[in-house]
């Protein structure tokens, strides 16, 4: 893969943009930085990242998505692939909350960000952005999230941690083709809270019991309710409270 080392950027996500628009790149170049000043979560939330503690990458992805309709697949696919990396790593008790935030022992660990732009001849280029919270230790500010260092109880190398996901990506898109299924249900399976009556907190900001059933083709969150309909909700709709 390209490999791109940065010191210091407003957000590696924005930096592959520029890059992508203005150049040919190759498929998986993949954008690192010590430090992201203007670092982005989902729907405009921020991530902040102690500098040089932190694996702070984006992934350039072409030629998966083809249609408006799929684009939860890549979040499908990245998700896991980050899970099964950090199983790899040992690193106990992963699982995904919907859509795509990377949990252990209920503890945040990795937050995903994926932007698509749809290109004039109709293709659908991807900037993953992937925040992996690896050697830093204090959390007194996030009491909600952790590190690789702090649940093993011992330091990583992040670039080689980089390396994994990238790899573990083109192979899970490689799976993709034959077997979707089967990464559909590997996600479902991994899906924090799944099954296990929980509260929520709606838009209207009024808390309600549900059971998490699955997810939509596009991306929805199916949750059965008390009168024993099943809502779907988009990102930012509804709040897990735990």
């Amino acid at each position: 893969m390209k490999l791109i080392k940065l010191d210091a950027i407003d957000s590696t996500n924005d930096f592959l943009k520029a890059l992508s628009s203005q150049d040919e790149q190759e498929n998986f170049t993949t954008v690192t930085a010590e430090n992201q000043t203007k670092g982005k979560g989902q729907m405009g939330g921020k991530w902040k990242s102690e500098a040089g503690k932190n694996l702070i990458m984006s992934v350039l992805v072409k030629d998966f998505l083809f249609d408006n309709e799929q684009v939860f697949n890549l979040s499908v696919v990245v998700s896991l692939a980050v899970s099964e990396v950090l199983n790899f790593l040992n690193i106990p008790d992963i699982c995904i909350k919907w859509p795509n935030d990377i949990l252990s022992y209920n503890k945040k660990l990795v937050g995903i960000l994926i932007e698509n732009t749809i290109k004039s001849d109709g293709r659908i280029v991807s900037v993953v952005g992937i925040g992996i919270n690896v050697n830093q230790t204090d959390y007194t500010e996030f009491p909600s999230a952790s590190s690789l260092a702090v649940i093993s109880g011992k330091s990583f190398n992040k670039e080689e941690i980089a390396f994994l996901i990238v790899e573990k990506i083109k192979e899970n898109i490689e799976l993709w083709q034959t077997s979707s299924q089967v990464l559909w249900k590997k996600y479902f399976n991994s899906l924090f809270k799944k099954g296990v009556p929980m509260p929520f907190k709606n838009l209207e900001d009024q808390n309600f019991m549900g059971i998490i059933q699955g997810v939509s083709p596009t991306g929805k969150l199916q949750v059965l309710l008390e009168d024993d309909s099943v809502a779907e909700f988009e990102i930012k709709e509804v709040k897990m409270l735990y």
